[in-house]
């Protein structure tokens, strides 16, 4: 059972609408800074901005002190999402994962955009319906990259660790295989829900695939996926080695790639 708690002030639907978070001692904290990324070993903190089924387009306010959630606004207006048919509201708990942060001046290699200066965000596809400004638990099965308006807008899918099916999803293939269709529902919900706002589809990286979790790294220290360069290096050495090549200038000048293969 998770340690925080939320506080609502305002009525919801509202311009002034706020949802505070606390820690264990009952103290305002942040969402957005004080709630740490990891949970534990391979799980994450998940802050839900938006319930299944839910319209109003929630999100943590990066700009505001402790960081609330509460309802975008465009044009002074606030927002919601349309009822995309088939779908109802967003077509899972949505939310984001706590002290990330999508550069907007770095050019992601991948999709060739910038990020869109948001947290990243999380879609957890268990069972259950959560409420705005849970703290949930999480593990990550894959992600997608979807190009938003000209932005890097990645997204994960995950599962509550709470979830009683949470043993059976351990990658993307197992979503595949115990939620047929629910991906291609995914990219099709994240391509068109702007539409009907009069803006044109959203686009995806990989010709959007779903990438499965690769989290293993060497340099992240607080990371629990983090491995030294010892077992880096054996990871490489245990496959066999590349083609041999080398490169030659002969005397016309001209440069050549002699490729020997096994």
């Amino acid at each position: 059972m998770s340690s925080f708690s939320s506080e609502e002030r305002s009525a919801p639907f509202t311009l002034e609408y706020r949802v505070f978070l606390k820690n264990e001692k009952g103290q305002y904290i942040s969402p957005f800074h004080d709630i740490p990324i990891y949970a534990d070993k391979d799980v994450f903190h998940m802050v839900v901005e938006v319930p299944r089924w839910s319209n109003a387009k929630m999100e943590i306010a990066t700009k505001d002190p402790l960081n609330p959630i509460k309802q975008d606004v465009k044009k002074g207006k606030l927002r919601y999402v349309a009822n995309l048919f088939p779908y109802k509201g967003y077509i899972w708990n949505y939310g984001a994962i706590p002290q990330t942060w999508e550069d907007p001046g770095h050019s992601d290699k991948h999709t060739g955009c910038c990020g869109d200066n948001d947290p990243i965000d999380v879609c957890e596809i268990g069972s259950k319906v959560c409420a705005r400004g849970e703290i949930i638990r999480v593990k990550v099965l894959g992600i997608l990259a979807m190009i938003d308006e000209g932005e890097t807008d990645w997204k994960v899918i995950a599962i509550n660790v709470d979830d009683p099916d949470a043993a059976n999803y351990n990658d993307i293939n197992d979503v595949k295989r115990l939620k047929p269709g629910y991906l291609e529902a995914t990219v099709d919900w994240f391509r068109r829900y702007k539409v009907p706002d009069g803006k044109p589809e959203n686009q995806f990286a990989f010709n959007a695939e779903f990438k499965d979790k690769v989290i293993m790294n060497t340099t992240v220290s607080e990371s629990p996926f983090q491995c030294d360069p010892d077992a880096a290096k054996a990871i490489v050495d245990a496959l066999p080695p590349p083609c041999e090549s080398a490169c030659t200038i002969p005397t016309d000048g001209k440069i050549y790639i002699v490729v020997k293969l096994h």
